[in-house]
């Protein structure tokens, strides 16, 4: 989720087989989003949590770009609006209960941490290769796919973040990588909402143009 922040209001062109595999990954995100909440909250971790929003925010970005095949430029454009707003309030959700944590230091089960985050890691190599072939497609269709081949690289963070706990038996490794994502969820929403918000304006400033 948090590289589509360039041409993720673009539609793919009309291919049955990236429709299919987005399908695909749309059921893999939703399916570890609930997994990886769940071993989350059963850990402690805020990084899995952080995490699990990620899945969440995937599934509803893709679920948007499969909704958007083929509409206008305004349907695309409402669309990664949405997206990016959906995005800022898991990045200010995630920030908010890191805060809460520091406060209440309770140090998440490392070895859950670990078990979720490779589950995770595998679901994501999965989708990467289920559009490995559309890599080379349009903005939107190469987006999709560096969004699961970069959720893999934070996976690796969140295995990293176990580790770290379980060496130090402290909760602050889970909780700096909880704010790294938070911050990179901020900064991806304002990316796409400034992106959204100019193509939403181009038509209002084309027709301006018009008149003149």
């Amino acid at each position: 989720m948090t590289c589509c922040n360039s041409g993720c209001g673009a539609p793919p062109p009309p291919d049955g087989g990236h429709r299919t595999a987005l399908i695909a990954v749309i059921a893999i995100n939703a399916t570890m989003f609930l997994v990886e909440m769940a071993g989350g909250m059963l850990a402690g971790s805020t990084a899995l949590q952080a995490d699990a929003l990620d899945f969440l925010g995937d599934t509803a970005t893709y679920g948007l770009t499969l909704f958007a095949l083929n509409r206008s430029q305004g349907w695309r454009s409402g669309a990664a609006l949405v997206k990016g707003a959906s995005l800022a309030v898991f990045g200010l959700w995630v920030l908010g209960y890191t805060a809460w944590r520091v406060v209440v230091l309770g140090v998440p089960q490392a070895e859950v941490m670990g078990i979720i985050g490779g589950l995770a890691l595998l679901a994501n190599l999965a989708s990467v290769v289920l559009l490995l072939r559309f890599r080379r497609g349009d903005a939107n269709i190469r987006s999709v796919w560096l969004c699961s081949r970069n959720d893999a690289i934070g996976n690796l963070a969140v295995i990293a973040a176990a580790a770290g706990v379980a060496a130090t038996a402290s909760p602050w490794p889970d909780l700096a990588v909880a704010a790294i994502m938070a911050s990179l969820f901020l900064w991806s929403a304002t990316a796409i909402i400034r992106q959204a918000l100019g193509e939403l304006r181009a038509p209002d400033a084309a027709a301006g143009a018009g008149a003149d």
